[in-house]
């Protein structure tokens, strides 16, 4: 997943370099995604010493902190950004080239999840930093305010999304008030963070709500309703100049075939099948709709 270069940086660079702590913080409140790199061991002379820490933005800038000189940063920078694109830790360890020779190890190479670079400083020190992408929590994205809309904004957080909720005004206080309420189904373009979108309007702005979803970067749109009801609404769509690339992208009817009856159940069928979305890949399985 790409990401943008936080339009918040211009203030995190104004932050003190020692506190790490508060503009890593701030960016994670702003929905920034960026990578901590933390010095967890040396050997003999380096610039930064265990326990030193620097925030390291998408765009692969140190937005504050500090963990040594050119010699380090080259590499853990690469590190950073490969990590937030990929979601996954990185420990890079450091060494002059003699020490890499020692071990049969090249610059590049990686070894039991220990990724070695060349240290080209006169110093020669060695120096271990483990790097850990911060990435803005997945957004749960409900257009409309059905039962099974209100149920999926109460159970997604338990399983981590963050909870925004579209909907006639009228009708936002259906929602629990931890969700972001928005007034009508308009979706911004964009998001530093993944987004699910779950269409369940039954009724009550059916086509708004799925061509606002259609218009809007996001890994899955799901639609709750049957199958009689999505062609209905894809033709109307197809009508309107919506191409079938597009509407390949609905998915429904909405959830695993779980035998769900209540608002609560479908909810949790939902919930099931995004999260079996978001994992895809992560256990080295491949995911199958039922």
């Amino acid at each position: 997943m790409k990401h943008s270069a936080p339009e918040t940086l211009s203030a995190a660079h104004q932050a003190s370099a020692s506190d790490v702590s508060a503009l890593a913080e701030q960016l994670r409140q702003d929905a920034e995604p960026y990578a901590l790199a933390t010095v967890v061991r040396t050997i003999s002379v380096t610039a930064a010493k265990a326990g030193a820490k620097a925030v390291i933005a998408a765009d692969g800038s140190i937005a504050g902190g500090w963990i040594g000189g050119g010699c380090a940063r080259s590499a853990v920078i690469k590190a950073a950004k490969a990590a937030i694109e990929d979601g996954e830790p990185k420990l890079i360890s450091l060494q002059p080239e003699d020490l890499l020779a020692e071990i049969g190890v090249e610059a590049g190479d990686n070894r039991q999840g220990v990724q070695f670079a060349k240290n080209m400083c006169p110093s020669q020190g060695t120096m271990d930093i483990f790097v850990e992408p911060v990435l803005p929590r997945p957004k749960l994205v409900i257009l409309g305010a059905s039962p099974v809309a209100a149920a999926l904004a109460q159970q997604g957080p338990n399983i981590g999304f963050e909870c925004i909720a579209h909907a006639p005004l009228e009708d936002l206080s259906a929602f629990p008030e931890f969700c972001d309420l928005k007034d009508g189904f308009i979706v911004p373009e964009n998001s530093n963070a993944e987004r699910y979108l779950v269409v369940s309007t039954q009724g009550r702005g059916d086509l708004a709500a799925l061509e606002s979803a259609l218009a809007a970067n996001s890994k899955h749109i799901a639609f709750v309703g049957s199958h009689r009801k999505i062609a209905h609404l894809k033709s109307r769509l197809r009508e309107k100049g919506i191409r079938e690339e597009s509407l390949n992208r609905i998915d429904g009817p909405a959830g695993l075939d779980l035998g769900a009856i209540t608002p609560e159940e479908i909810a949790l069928s939902i919930l099931a099948e995004l999260l079996m979305v978001r994992r895809k890949g992560q256990r080295g399985t491949d995911v199958h709709h039922i």
